[in-house]
């Protein structure tokens, strides 16, 4: 009989809902206080570079061979999808960038211009530095928080709700919670000293986080791979990173 967990594993769990809640709990909650305090800092600990990377390893810490492919770790045939998830990564990015132009130019409640303080662009920087910083940045996004992000909620978590209520009610869970767990991004902001909410930005905000969630879920089944969801996520955080360096 194939099984999804690893024996020492299976000792203790299920590979069902409370597995996927488990999980939830132990990476999103240190997680969001991790973030909270790099907008208090004004700069990213590397403990949260750590987390991602525990993220993207829980897939092989708890899973059998058999477990990881069940997830979608496993090769994509699918170049035609491929490609597509990365085209509507991009559009996705660039969408929600406009509504933020559209809703609340250059100010605080414009998501990409809050998150944007945190990669601490000097106002003074010449074309060729500004560049420079864009590349290893940009590198950057579209590595640790998409591998991190998608073998964690698009794969692990997403599987074990799976196996409890289905698969589409399981996108619905690991979309909210991805959403959810962006609030500490973008909603809670710390402004000139003090702490705030932005409701109906927010509300936007986690909307949009929810909707791209369900695009990478779309793409890791379409593409026959996690790596749909992946590819699609490092495209939007791609263009997300554009157009906080050069359309702000």
């Amino acid at each position: 009989m194939n099984r999804e967990l690893k024996s020492y594993w299976s000792r203790f769990f299920d590979f069902n809902w409370k597995f996927g809640l488990f999980l939830i709990l132990i990476i999103c909650i240190p997680r969001f206080i991790l973030v909270l305090n790099a907008n208090y800092l004004g700069r990213y600990s590397p403990y949260i570079a750590l987390l991602m990377t525990i993220s993207a390893i829980a897939p092989y810490l708890f899973l059998t061979k058999y477990g990881r492919k069940e997830i979608g770790i496993t090769k994509s045939g699918n170049f035609k999808w491929l490609l597509i998830a990365l085209v509507c990564g991009l559009v996705a990015s660039f969408a929600l960038h406009f509504i933020g132009q559209i809703l609340y130019d250059n100010s605080n409640q414009n998501w990409y211009k809050y998150i944007g303080k945190l990669y601490n662009i000097p106002t003074t920087i010449t074309q060729v530095d500004k560049n420079k910083m864009f590349v290893i940045v940009a590198i950057t996004s579209m590595i640790f928080s998409p591998i991190g992000e998608e073998l964690f909620f698009r794969g692990i978590v997403h599987a074990s709700f799976a196996k409890s209520i289905g698969e589409k009610k399981a996108s619905i869970v690991d979309s909210l919670a991805f959403a959810l767990t962006h609030i500490s991004h973008f909603g809670l902001v710390f402004i000139n000293n003090k702490w705030d909410f932005f409701a109906i930005p927010t509300i936007i905000w986690i909307t949009s986080m929810f909707l791209v969630s369900l695009l990478f879920y779309y793409f890791r089944k379409k593409s026959g791979s996690i790596l749909g969801a992946i590819i699609c996520h490092s495209a939007f955080n791609l263009g997300m990173t554009f157009c906080i360096f050069y359309l702000l």
